[in-house]
C-alpha cells in the first residue's frame, strides 16, 4: 500500500491528503473504528463538536499506541457557540475531550450567516486567538462561500488554511474551489462519494470495471488527483481497508473528465445550503 501524500498548506503545515472521517459514527463505536484506521495507516482523523464523538477519536489513538504527534487532528466549533466567550470555552472542551493539548486543526464548521447577526468575523477572530497560542496548529473554516470567504479575507488578517466544502462528482462546486485554489485555501471534499449517490452510476461503474477498482476507489481516487483533501467514514474493517488503497493506480485524463462532467450543479447538493443553513443542535 502506497504512503498517502501531504499537501502543504498557506500556513506551511503539512496534512495528510486522506484522512478518516468519523461523521456519523455513534460515540461508543467510534474509538475501535479510530484505531483500526490508524492501525491500518491512516494519519489524519478528522471530527467535530457535533459529531459527539471527540472523546473516542482521543481514546482511539491512545488504543493504538502512536505518537500523538504523527496523527493529524481536525475538530470544528459546534453551531452554537459563535460568540467569543462561547468559541472559548467550546475550544477547550474539545482539548479536554479529546484529551490533547492541541489540535492541528479547528474550522468553524458553518457560516451561519442569518443568524448572530451574520457575524462569523469576530468567531474567525477568536480562532485566531487559538492560533496564536498554539492550541491550534492551523485554523479553516467549512461551508463558507465566496461571498464570506471576501468578507474574511477585508476585515481579518489570517486567511484559512482549508475550506472543508461539499464536492463530489454530481455535486463539484466549482465557484468555491476556484476561489480556494486563487487564493491559497486548501479544499477539503465531505460526502466525497454524494452519500453513496454516485457509487451506482453507470460511468462510475464503467471506470471501476476498466480499471480493477471498486466505485468507491475511482471517485475517491478523482478527488486526490484534483488535489483536494478527503475523509471517508465507515466502520467496516474491509472498507476502511479498501478506502486507503488507492494510491497504486491513477485514472487517465479521460475518466477524470468523464467523472467531473457527472456534475448537477445545485441540483446534486447532497446537504444543505450555506447561504441559508442557520441550524443549532440541540
Amino acid at each position: 500500500m502506497s504512503e498517502v501524500p501531504t499537501i502543504e498548506l498557506n500556513d506551511g503545515a503539512k496534512i495528510p491528503q486522506l484522512g478518516f472521517g468519523v461523521y456519523q459514527i455513534e460515540p461508543g463505536e467510534t474509538a475501535e473504528a479510530t484505531r483500526k484506521a490508524l492501525e491500518l495507516g491512516y494519519r489524519h482523523i478528522d471530527t467535530a463538536e457535533m459529531y459527539q464523538n471527540e472523546a473516542g477519536v482521543g481514546q482511539g489513538i491512545r488504543d493504538a499506541g502512536i505518537d500523538r504527534a504523527e496523527v493529524y487532528v481536525t475538530s470544528k466549533l459546534n453551531n452554537g457557540f459563535h460568540k467569543p466567550d462561547d468559541a472559548r470555552r467550546a475550544f477547550d472542551s474539545t482539548l479536554a475531550e479529546l484529551g490533547f493539548d492541541y489540535v492541528d486543526l479547528f474550522l468553524i464548521h458553518w457560516p451561519l450567516p442569518t443568524l448572530y447577526d451574520g457575524d462569523f468575523v469576530s468567531t474567525w477572530q477568536t480562532l485566531e486567538e487559538f492560533k496564536r497560542d498554539g492550541r491550534a496548529r492551523s485554523i479553516g473554516v467549512s461551508n463558507f462561500q465566496v461571498p464570506h470567504l471576501e468578507r474574511l479575507a477585508k476585515e481579518t488578517e489570517t486567511v484559512p488554511t482549508v475550506n472543508q466544502i461539499e464536492v463530489h462528482p454530481y455535486f463539484t462546486n466549482d465557484e468555491v474551489r476556484a476561489y480556494g485554489q486563487q487564493h491559497g485555501i486548501a479544499t477539503e471534499a465531505w460526502s466525497p462519494i454524494a452519500q453513496g449517490a454516485v457509487l451506482g452510476d453507470q460511468v462510475v461503474q464503467g471506470i471501476a470495471d476498466a480499471t480493477g477498482k471498486s466505485p468507491a476507489q475511482v471517485v475517491l481516487r478523482w478527488h486526490i488527483q484534483r488535489g483536494d483533501i478527503v475523509f471517508p467514514k465507515s466502520v467496516t474493517p474491509a472498507r476502511i481497508k479498501e478506502n486507503l488503497d488507492i494510491f497504486d493506480f491513477e485514472l487517465s485524463s479521460d475518466d477524470a473528465d468523464a467523472l467531473t462532467e457527472l456534475n448537477k450543479g445545485e441540483k446534486g447538493r447532497t446537504g444543505p445550503n450555506p447561504d441559508s443553513f442557520d441550524y443549532i443542535p440541540s
